[in-house]
């Protein structure tokens, strides 16, 4: 298992979230909103690489295991191994939902759901692009990603 990089993920203020993300970035990971489904910049996205938390660059997903789920969002079947997201019940929408998020910065990520595939645990992490950064494998070593490239070795 790959060891999780020395680097702390931590939320930058109001301020710095407010001048560096775009409208849509800060609505949905800091007032929890969602975007439209097949709007998102990474919903149909093939290419290998890390999606980090785009608030602290915390490491969340692996391009292998995105899936497509044919719901309009990115869909994962589980976070990368070492990561710890936060989950909280939303009754937002008049039924109960899990909601996660990021647990460094506390960014409003998406949802996570049960009908997943069954033979990758039966969970389906709907996660909004505008939460995501990707990082290509090719710049993963560059970027602080490193630890990672183990994932991407066959």
């Amino acid at each position: 298992m790959t060891p999780p990089p020395s680097t702390p993920y931590e939320k930058p203020s109001d301020a710095e979230l407010r001048e560096r993300l775009t409208p849509q970035q800060y609505r949905v990971t800091q007032q929890e909103g969602t975007e439209r489904a097949f709007t998102g910049e990474y919903w149909d996205h093939t290419e290998d690489g890390l999606y980090v938390d785009v608030v602290s660059g915390e490491p969340l997903f692996s391009s292998l295991d995105k899936y497509d789920a044919g719901c309009g969002w990115p869909s994962f079947t589980r976070p990368i191994p070492e990561v710890r997201l936060t989950e909280n019940t939303d009754h937002k929408i008049g039924y109960a939902r899990t909601e996660v998020r990021s647990a460094g910065a506390d960014s409003h990520l998406g949802h996570v759901f049960p009908d997943g595939p069954r033979e990758h645990g039966g969970l389906r992490y709907c996660i909004n692009s505008a939460a995501l950064r990707f990082v290509p494998v090719g710049r993963l070593e560059e970027e602080g990603y490193g630890d990672y490239l183990g994932l991407f070795q066959k």
